[in-house]
């Protein structure tokens, strides 16, 4: 099954009051998990996003699509990157909750549809 696990947070605003010592911890952890993941051939894809005050969000306003500055102005977390992951959900669950365990930053995990 392939699993897509959301990273939320970690970028911009989200890091004020954190430590230069939690940020670098941070990046050692994120890099550790991508190079497990590639050791162990269960990464499909894996990317980390802009800081989202980069972003541009489309809705529809006033009967056509209107592009805004921002990703998501009514909420505080924003996605900050993702892996596409060809493990079990158990696995999946295990790896969000290692990061989680650390950042205290939600992840979302989603099965893929296929066919």
């Amino acid at each position: 099954m392939k699993y897509m696990i959301m990273m939320f947070g970690g970028l911009g605003a989200s890091l004020e009051g954190r430590s230069p010592e939690w940020v670098k911890g941070l990046h050692e952890l994120m890099m550790t998990m991508d190079a497990e993941l590639k050791d162990t051939g269960e990464i499909v894809a894996s990317h980390k996003l802009m800081d989202p005050e980069r972003a541009t969000t489309v809705r529809f306003q006033s009967g056509a699509p209107v592009p805004t500055d921002g990703p998501f102005a009514e909420i505080k977390e924003s996605l900050a990157g993702y892996w596409i992951l060809d493990v079990s959900e158990e696995r999946a669950l295990e790896i969000a909750s290692r990061v989680v365990a650390y950042t205290e930053y939600p992840m979302e995990v989603r099965r893929i549809m296929e066919g």
